[in-house]
């Protein structure tokens, strides 16, 4: 069954909380500047909306603020800088607002704002704004952690369904190998062709138990297990098969999900035709230095085997996904040519 692709970021569904946190927030700024001392209910009707209007304000900017600097600093790694942007803009503007709202106080009652006054006004005024932004970073960094607890779930998932498919046995892969590694042993020291595939036939082996705990492997290591894998259909497909690889090495420090080019070879060889006349044609290359690009002839095979489901596929897709690669895994069907586009991913 197909795993769900994770959702970008979400801003939280935030309505109530302005609906009752702006005017409590509200109320509880007129404390310290005298509330109780109010003498009359419409004295406090007119202070408590004059301060909810301020508050929403402030609020409301913050907000705004606060949503496109996310934007702008998305990933887990931007955050100090983002934390930075929300901290000196915020103050800025704070002051701005406290100077205004002070001087026009100020001039209404027939006053001068004083640096004394200033200063207590300022400070009230960076608590809501303080307290704001703390809550929507609060709930962006619990929004993070629950992601990457699902995507931490969904990438082992998506390994275990991998290895079954790339093993397609219900043998325990440690006695296949250990076995495969006693049946060399009993091979004749002469027959060296025998010896060579049955330590290749272990190398496979040996690659799947190293690689199915991993997230990812380089590239240089996937490619290598690929040659092995490849040599053991050689010596069924002889000259029917044709393999063709051009990747430069700078690229082989890259990563990629571990038997996501093995499943991809598997199937051009498992569905297509290769014959003499017809050789199956097998290409590895890489691509603007971000793609490792697996295509061969597609020559579907029309009988013997039940047409593909397209599984594989889907899973490689899905395992890139969680692996948040910078570009989706492509494919195309053009010219007789069937195309896989792999990501390549950064060294972890």
């Amino acid at each position: 069954m197909p795993l769900p692709a994770l959702r970008p970021t979400t801003f939280m569904n935030d309505r109530w909380f302005l609906l009752i946190g702006i005017p409590v927030l509200a109320l509880l700024a007129l404390l310290p500047r005298g509330l109780i001392h109010v003498r009359s209910v419409t004295d406090f009707l007119v202070a408590w909306v004059t301060s909810t209007a301020v508050t929403a304000t402030f609020w409301l900017a913050g907000r705004a603020l606060w949503r496109a600097l996310l934007r702008r600093f998305p990933s887990v790694e931007q955050t100090t800088r983002r934390l930075w942007w929300l901290a000196l803009i915020n103050t800025s503007i704070t002051a701005l607002v406290t100077l205004g709202i002070g001087l026009l106080a100020a001039w209404s009652q027939g006053g001068h704002l004083t640096a004394g006054t200033y200063l207590f006004e300022f400070g009230l005024n960076m608590v809501p704004t303080v307290v704001i932004q703390l809550i929507y970073e609060s709930w962006h960094l619990f929004q993070q952690w629950a992601r990457n607890v699902r995507r931490a779930e969904q990438l082992q998932s998506a390994g275990v369904q991998s290895q079954l498919e790339a093993l397609q046995s219900q043998l325990d892969p440690h006695f296949l190998f250990n076995s495969l590694n006693t049946l060399s042993a009993l091979i004749e020291p002469e027959n060296e062709p025998a010896q060579q595939f049955v330590e290749q036939l272990a190398d496979v082996y040996r690659y799947v138990l190293l690689a199915r705990d991993k997230p990812t492997v380089p590239l240089s290591e996937e490619l290598q297990f690929v040659d092995t894998y490849l040599a053991l259909h050689k010596a069924r497909f002889r000259d029917n098969l044709h393999v063709t690889r051009t990747i430069p090495d700078y690229l082989l420090t890259h990563h990629v999900a571990p038997l996501s080019v093995q499943l991809l070879v598997e199937n051009a060889l498992k569905h297509n035709v290769a014959s003499r006349e017809h050789p199956l044609e097998l290409r590895l290359q890489a691509e603007a230095d971000c793609y490792l690009v697996v295509e061969n002839t597609l020559r579907p095979r029309l009988a013997g085997l039940a047409p593909g489901t397209g599984t594989g596929l889907r899973n490689v897709r899905h395992r890139y996904e969680l692996l948040q690669a910078a570009q989706p895994v492509s494919v195309t069907t053009t010219d007789g040519w069937f195309r896989v586009l792999l990501p390549l991913l950064p060294a972890r």
